[in-house]
């Protein structure tokens, strides 16, 4: 088994109690050789959603070694402790069986192999069992660094069994595609499920419609499709954001705040009528009182 130099860690901890240094702690005494790299702690608690979401955007970009990604509300419970390697053994992905790693396992090339986390040699003896990254991921994290064989942590299962992850998809209807809100960041942009090759056939701008289940008071927007922030040239644009995606942003402003959305809200995109007349509008309707 390979050794590894280096853990990545996401969670929904925050830094505002200790749990996220006691497990990187946990990681430096069983193999004090790893470096672990915070990929983000301020998860929303208990969101696997926004968690995998985020786990599969850092994917491309962390080094060889182990994942580790505890965003975990049913801890203790019946949900598997997992690891899952990748790539020919070149990198292992730890977490709970909830649906948080398949997205990212998916985009490392998929899995080669999996074991439940059931071996107690491998594992802290805990006085609890509410804190699994402490007693169960950390442990098993720092022994695969150290050389331990993936089989040797527990017994090994079908990864083809495990939860499978739940990755939005647009869709299209009546000439419209709708999307929703896969992310926003402290920025207020708002990230979508939409790349610019699906919205090509449209061309710029584009008109987008939030709200669409309530005509009453739905907010409709002509917005040019651009690649930066300072090419939107005031109110909504969609930029072509740093993962490729689709997000509604504002030029040093918030898009969330301006449009009153949040992760999960549905977005519908259509053709604009003005697309290459030079013409952008913007226009609020609103029940009459």
């Amino acid at each position: 088994m390979n050794k590894f130099s280096h853990v990545s860690f996401l969670s929904d901890y925050g830094t505002q109690d200790e749990f996220v240094g006691v497990v990187k702690a946990v990681i430096a005494d069983i193999a004090p050789h790893v470096n672990v790299i915070d990929l983000v702690h301020d998860v929303t608690p208990f969101d696997v959603r926004a968690g995998s979401l985020a786990l599969a955007r850092c994917v491309p970009y962390v080094p060889t070694g182990v994942v580790l990604a505890v965003v975990d509300p049913g801890v203790g419970g019946s949900r598997r402790a997992i690891a899952i390697s990748v790539g020919g053994g070149k990198g292992v992905f730890i977490g709970p069986d909830n649906g948080l790693l398949p997205g990212a396992v998916a985009l490392a090339g998929g899995p080669d192999q999996a074991v439940v986390l059931n071996n107690p040699a491998y594992q802290l003896a805990s006085p609890g069992d509410t804190f699994a990254g402490r007693d169960i991921f950390a442990p098993a994290a720092a022994h695969l660094c150290n050389g331990v064989a993936l089989t040797d942590l527990g017994d090994e299962i079908d990864p083809s069994l495990l939860l499978p992850g739940v990755v939005p998809l647009p869709r299209e209807e009546g000439g419209q595609l709708l999307s929703e809100v896969t992310w926003v960041d402290r920025f207020g942009n708002c990230q979508l499920n939409v790349g610019p090759e699906d919205v090509d056939k449209w061309g710029s701008p584009l008109r987008i419609i939030i709200g669409a289940s309530d005509p009453s008071n739905q907010i409709v927007r002509s917005v040019p499709v651009v690649r930066n922030f300072a090419d939107i040239g005031g109110g909504i644009g969609l930029v072509v954001d740093s993962y490729g995606m689709l997000a509604l942003c504002v030029d040093r402003g918030s898009a969330a705040a301006e449009l009153q959305l949040g992760p999960t809200d549905m977005v519908v995109i259509a053709q604009d009528p003005s697309a290459g007349a030079g013409v952008a509008t913007s226009v609020r309707l609103s029940a009459k009182k």
